[in-house]
C-alpha cells in the first residue's frame, strides 16, 4: 500500500465509523481533526489548516491556549466535581468574576448555552410573576425572527428556522416572534403581559446579521419604559468576539441579563452563566432550578482564567483591529461571487450571490486550501478566526479565500 494510499485509510475510515454510530445531526466538512494549537489545527494525516470557525466562538483564545490549560491541569490535580449539594472553592470566585466583568450583581451558572438560555427563560417568567405582578401562566417573552438560541424543545418553539421545528411539536406557548432590527414591531408586541425580549445583538446563525444602528439603544428605551427585561444573549458575541467584551457595548446598552456560554469555558470544558442584578435573580430559591455539574470546580477553575484574559483588553483590541482588515479586505475586493458582507470585531458573514453555488461547495474548497470555515442558510460563510490569530495568519487564509470565492463555480 502506497503512503498515499495509507493516509486516506484513516480518514475515511474514522468517516465511516462516524457515519454508522453517530447521529446525523450535523453536517460537517470531511476532516478529522487531531491536534490543535492556537489558531491552527492538525488533521490525522498531518495537514495543518487554519481555524476559522473556532467552534462556533467557544475558542475565542485558541486551541489549547497555554493560560487556560495550566488553570485546568492544577484543578484536575485537586478536585473536578462536588455538584451544587456542597460549596467548593472556585465556584464563589467565578461568581464574583464574572459578576464584575458584567457590572452585576449574581450569576446562575450552568454549562451549555442551550440550558442557559433555557435558565434565562425560566427568571423572565418568575421574575414576571413575583415582581412585574403578571398573572399566573400568562407570562409572554418576545423573541427576533432570524433567531438562534439553541435546540430545546422549548427554544426552538419560538425558531423561525423550519428545520430547527418540523417534526418536533408539540411546541411551549408564551413567546410572540417580531422582525429583527424593527423597534416598532417590537413595540407593538409588548402588552401588559410582557417579561421580557430576548435578543441576539448579532445574530450569528443567521449569517452575522448586524442590526440597524440605534436598534438595541431603542431597545433597552423601550424595556425600560414598559418594565420588561432586556435579555442579551450573547453567547456567541460575546467575551471579546466583536471587538468589545459584550457586543451590547458598541451601543453602550447594559441589559438587564446576560445570557453567556461557549468561550466562557475556554474551549476546555462546557460553562454558561445567566448574569444579572439581585432584584432578578433574586427570585429563585433552592430546588427551584439547577445542575448538577452547572458550577463544577474544574469548568469554573478555567472559567477565572479566561475573565482575567478578558480583563486588560488585549483579546477585545485585537478582535476590533483585526477584524476591521479582514472586512474591510473583503469589501474591497468587490468580486462579483459575493453578494454581501456583514461583521463586527473577527465575526464576518459573506453571501454568495445566486448561481455563484451553494456555500457548503465554497467551504469544501476552502478546505482544501488549507481553510476550515462553515456555511450557513445555504448561501453563506462564517468566518470566525480565534481572537489570537496572527495577522500574517490572517492574511495568508485572506489571500486563498479571495481566490477561492473569485474562481467560478464556488
Amino acid at each position: 500500500m502506497s503512503t498515499e494510499q495509507a493516509a486516506g485509510t484513516r480518514t475515511e475510515a474514522l468517516l465511516a465509523l462516524a457515519e454508522q454510530h453517530a447521529a446525523h445531526n450535523y453536517h460537517p466538512l470531511p476532516v478529522v481533526i487531531a491536534e490543535g494549537e492556537g489558531a491552527w489545527v492538525t488533521d490525522v494525516e498531518g495537514e495543518r489548516y487554519i481555524d476559522m470557525l473556532a467552534a462556533y466562538s467557544a475558542l475565542n483564545f485558541g486551541h489549547r491556549h497555554p493560560r487556560l490549560v495550566e488553570a485546568a491541569h492544577r484543578q484536575l490535580d485537586r478536585l473536578t466535581l462536588t455538584s451544587r449539594a456542597f460549596h467548593n472553592d472556585t465556584f464563589p470566585v467565578f461568581c464574583r468574576d464574572l459578576a464584575a466583568l458584567a457590572g452585576k450583581d449574581m450569576v446562575l451558572t450552568m454549562n451549555t448555552g442551550a440550558e442557559a438560555v433555557e435558565t434565562a427563560l425560566k427568571t423572565a417568567r418568575r421574575w414576571g410573576y413575583d415582581v412585574k405582578g403578571v398573572a399566573p401562566d400568562r407570562a409572554k417573552i418576545v423573541v427576533a425572527d432570524g433567531n438562534f438560541h439553541g435546540r430545546t424543545v422549548t427554544i426552538v418553539s419560538f425558531s423561525t428556522d423550519p428545520s430547527a421545528k418540523a417534526g418536533f411539536g408539540p411546541f411551549t406557548p408564551g413567546f410572540e416572534v417580531v422582525p429583527y432590527g424593527d423597534i416598532d414591531a417590537l413595540r407593538g408586541a409588548i402588552d401588559d403581559d410582557t417579561v421580557a425580549f430576548l435578543v441576539e445583538p448579532i445574530q450569528g446563525e443567521a449569517g452575522v446579521i448586524v442590526p440597524p444602528a440605534g436598534y438595541l439603544r431603542a431597545a433597552r428605551a423601550l424595556c425600560t419604559e414598559r418594565n420588561i427585561l432586556l435579555m442579551a444573549d450573547e453567547i456567541q458575541s460575546g467575551l471579546g468576539r466583536t471587538g468589545t467584551t459584550f457586543a451590547c457595548e458598541h451601543e453602550g446598552v447594559v441589559p438587564d441579563v446576560y445570557v453567556l456560554g461557549k468561550a466562557l469555558g475556554g474551549g476546555i470544558m462546557p460553562l454558561s452563566a445567566v448574569v444579572a442584578n439581585r432584584d432578578v435573580l433574586g427570585v429563585f430559591r433552592p430546588g427551584e432550578h439547577g445542575s448538577t455539574f452547572g458550577g463544577n470546580p474544574l469548568a469554573c477553575a478555567i472559567g477565572i482564567e479566561v475573565i482575567d484574559m478578558l480583563r486588560d483588553g488585549s483579546f477585545q483590541r485585537a478582535s476590533a483591529e483585526l477584524g476591521t482588515r479582514l472586512l474591510e479586505a473583503l469589501r474591497a475586493a468587490a468580486l462579483p461571487q459575493i453578494a454581501a458582507v456583514r461583521g463586527r470585531g473577527l465575526w464576518i458573514g459573506i453571501d454568495l450571490v445566486p448561481g455563484a453555488g451553494e456555500a457548503r461547495a465554497a467551504c469544501e474548497r476552502l478546505m482544501e486550501r488549507g481553510i476550515l470555515a462553515k456555511d450557513t442558510h445555504e448561501h453563506t460563510i462564517r468566518l470566525a478566526p480565534p481572537l489570537c490569530v496572527r495577522r500574517e495568519d490572517l492574511d495568508w487564509a485572506l489571500e486563498r479565500i479571495l481566490d477561492v470565492l473569485s474562481t467560478s463555480g464556488t
